[in-house]
Parts: C-alpha cells; structure tokens; sequence
C-alpha cells in the first residue's frame, strides 16, 4: 500500500533557506549531502540536478527526511515556495531517487582551487563526535541544516555548517555560543571552535 507523501515548507533561521520537510525518509539517519551546481549534482543526486532546472535555486541540501533550498535573492519565497513544495512531493511520492551515491567527502568545489585541510586523528575525535551527535545534530538539523566535525588540531576544533546553517546570519553565533561552550565544558582540551571556510 503506497502511503501518501505529505510535504511542508518551513523558515529556517536563514532568509535564504527554506527546508522542505517530508514524512518518510529520504536518506538514512546522520547522513547528508550538498549540491551548489547541477554539475555538482550530476551522477549523484537526480532531484537535486532537477531542481537546479528552477533558476532561482542556488543550492540543494539533503538529509534525513527534509531537503533545505538556497534561493537567490532576486525572487521572494512567496513565489516560488509551492512549486518548490509541489516538485518536492512529486518526487518522493512517485519514488524517484533521491540519492543514487553519496557524493565525495571534502571535494574540491568548482569555484575552489585548494583542497581542504587534511586533519591528523586525534585522541579527542570520538568524544568531540559524539557530543556533536547528540546535542547538536538534532537542533542544526531542526533549523534545515548539518554539521559536520572535521578535525581538532591545537586546541581548536574545526566543523563544517551545511545546508541552512552556512552562510547564515545566526550561525556564528551558534558555533561560538552554543557549540564552543558545550565542547569546552564537556572537554577542557577544546579552546575553540572554528567553521571551515569553504568560500
């Protein structure tokens, strides 16, 4: 029996981002993926690479059961959001993929030339995981978001913001207030933390 796919949109903390929630899974738990071309895209997400066929949409990012969209700035939401709605619940409810592979961890973006840092395992990492697993992940991922640990080295740890949380206004805040007093009061190495730069 094919169960009805119901989707809602909801305003993430970033005026640029919308998230677009459904009632199944769309990928499994703790798993996520970004897109910010059709290029990017291709070969790996099918609705992503569709839904950069709408000229107003700038970024894609899947994770769990919801789909956060980056618009560009020259159309309001109000225009765009029930199409965006619509696409969203066609897809899922006709079964189409939404994911076919996971796309490559750290890879180097179009408009980037060096790649990521390489961080060196540090005795900290799991701690530092599971702090992040269990406090942060489910409010980043309320908001249309991820986030994600990619290395402590020094003292600092350094995470990436996907999805609604980078390149929005109230994530710094976030990361200094909320997530650097939580790993530093749960592990008195951590000194701060820091969001990888991938622009």
């Amino acid at each position: 029996m094919n169960v009805p796919v119901t989707v809602y949109a909801e305003m993430t903390p970033n005026p640029s981002t919308m998230k677009f929630v459904a009632n199944k899974y769309l990928l499994i738990t703790g798993d996520s993926a970004e897109f910010s071309s059709k290029t990017a895209a291709k070969g790996y997400s099918p609705m992503a690479e569709e839904l950069f066929n709408f000229p107003f949409v700038k970024n894609v990012f899947i994770a769990a059961n919801f789909v956060t969209i980056t618009k560009t700035d020259n159309v309001p939401w109000d225009f765009i959001t029930m199409e965006l709605r619509e696409f969203v619940k066609e897809w899922v409810g006709s079964g189409k993929d939404v994911l076919i592979q996971m796309p490559p961890v750290n890879e180097v973006s179009e408009d980037e030339t060096k790649p990521s840092k390489v961080y060196l395992p540090s005795e900290y990492d799991d701690a530092i995981r599971n702090l992040l697993d269990e406090y942060v992940r489910p409010a980043v991922e309320n908001d249309g978001g991820a986030i994600e640990f990619r290395g402590f080295e020094d003292g600092v740890v350094t995470v990436a913001m996907k999805g609604s949380c980078a390149g929005c206004p109230s994530s710094t805040a976030t990361l200094k207030g909320g997530i650097e007093n939580l790993l530093k009061s749960h592990l008195p190495e951590v000194k701060e933390v820091v969001a990888e730069t991938v622009f």
